[in-house]
């Protein structure tokens, strides 16, 4: 009562209504302990479902960033920056205004390569798959050596042996440096109208496989690795001609800036697109996995939330004598509402701070000693972003204010009077 008395007396109306006089009260009645016990437990529930849900939010959130980025680190080794390729045609010729264009700092090194889908054969089975040929300088843009668990990758050296996915050689049973049995690879001759004799149709070459890759089981079931000159010569094309070229940037912040100046300077005739655009419909699909995820704790949150607006509700009936006095001494209804919001919503931040501090070094001493393993030898892959903190902010802190905002609802003219 003393503390009422002080402020009718040293405040006058119009200081009593505004920001400060309702987030003083707010802040009293959140620290100062209820005289009904169940009022306290509540309360106390009401937080530890905020901070319970401010770690799985962020926590879920950091496991899908590492997922993401582990699934990404798979693609960013079989696709390069950017990749150009004929809009017209499977082909072109590697001339020299290309060779022109590809002639500055922002490009690191440049590949030639040439894709087409080919039958592949090993005694009686046989498997459809991309025979993808590459040139020497193709390491320096895709560091596909490094997926390649068993054996070797191409030899440039002997034109006939090639790398494979360890799909392709599961379903094949074909493994490296099989000298007893090579696999055979068909492509079909160019020309015009139905094929009248299968055995002339195809054009065929026997390779030996010195190594075996393993990436993601689409890519392990699509590509066979094999020499430039090998494809050329199995598609009759001319030592100039390729089915796209694969660019490495120095500076890859700078993609979108050379993609622009390429097509510029190289025109229509060629589609120049980068990682993502190469493989548009796995990203998509990530977003919107991450995306369902963040729907998904969205709702559990929530739920959560109902439990402040149930001890905001409480408190408000428990305080009624107190919020007559209030208004009697000139605290108009709008204000008295704002002790109710800012109460709610401090109590928000509160279970926001405390989440937060529990989940950050969770989610940072994962990522250094991995301390939940999906295998014995694999961790649990999560990333720290601080675009996730400020989501997880922004979340709770906007549901905690529409939370106190529909428990503060509850006070209208008939408690007060």
């Amino acid at each position: 009562m003393r503390i009422l008395l002080s402020i009718r007396r040293f405040y006058p109306k119009r200081e009593r209504n505004n920001l400060n006089f309702p987030l003083y009260i707010a802040k009293r009645y959140l620290v100062s302990k209820s005289s009904n016990n169940a009022i306290n437990i509540i309360t106390l529930i009401a937080t530890l479902g905020v901070i319970v849900s401010t770690i799985a939010l962020f926590v879920v959130l950091s496991v899908f960033s590492g997922l993401k980025n582990f699934s990404l680190s798979f693609i960013r080794i079989a696709d390069p920056d950017l990749k150009i390729t004929a809009v017209q045609g499977k082909s072109f010729h590697f001339n020299d205004s290309l060779k022109k264009a590809l002639m500055r700092k922002k490009i690191a090194a440049y590949t030639k390569v040439i894709e087409e889908r080919a039958f592949f054969n090993y005694h009686d089975k046989s498997h459809i798959a991309v025979i993808k040929g590459v040139d020497s300088n193709y390491l320096h843009v895709n560091r596909m050596d490094t997926a390649v668990y068993f054996g070797n990758w191409v030899n440039y050296d002997a034109k006939h042996t090639v790398v494979i996915g360890s799909g392709i050689s599961r379903i094949l049973s074909v493994g490296a440096y099989d000298f007893l049995e090579s696999l055979k690879v068909f492509v079909p001759k160019p020309g015009k109208g139905y094929i009248t004799n299968p055995k002339t149709a195809f054009k065929s070459v026997e390779t030996q496989p010195i190594g075996i890759y393993k990436l993601t089981d689409d890519l392990d079931k699509k590509y066979v690795y094999a020499n430039l000159e090998l494809t050329q010569y199995l598609l009759n094309f001319k030592p100039d001609q390729v089915t796209g070229i694969e660019l490495k940037l120095t500076d890859p912040g700078q993609i979108s800036e050379l993609q622009q100046e390429l097509q510029k300077e190289l025109g229509n005739k060629y589609k120049i697109q980068t990682r993502e655009q190469l493989n548009s419909v796995f990203y998509k699909m990530l977003n919107t996995e991450n995306l369902a995820s963040y729907l998904v704790f969205t709702l559990v949150l929530i739920i959560a939330l109902f439990n402040v607006i149930g001890a905001i509700v409480m408190m408000i009936i428990d305080k009624r004598y107190n919020l007559k006095t209030l208004y009697h001494l000139g605290a108009e209804i709008k204000s008295i509402r704002k002790v109710f919001i800012f109460q709610g919503f401090l109590l928000t931040i509160f279970g926001l701070i405390i989440g937060l501090l529990i989940a950050i070094p969770f989610v940072l001493l994962q990522k250094k000693f991995g301390l939940i393993m999906i295998t014995q030898s694999l961790a649990y892959p999560v990333e720290f972003y601080f675009s996730n903190v400020l989501i997880v902010i922004f979340t709770i802190a906007v549901l905690g204010y529409l939370a106190a905002l529909i428990a503060s609802a509850r006070i209208g003219k008939k408690l007060v009077e």
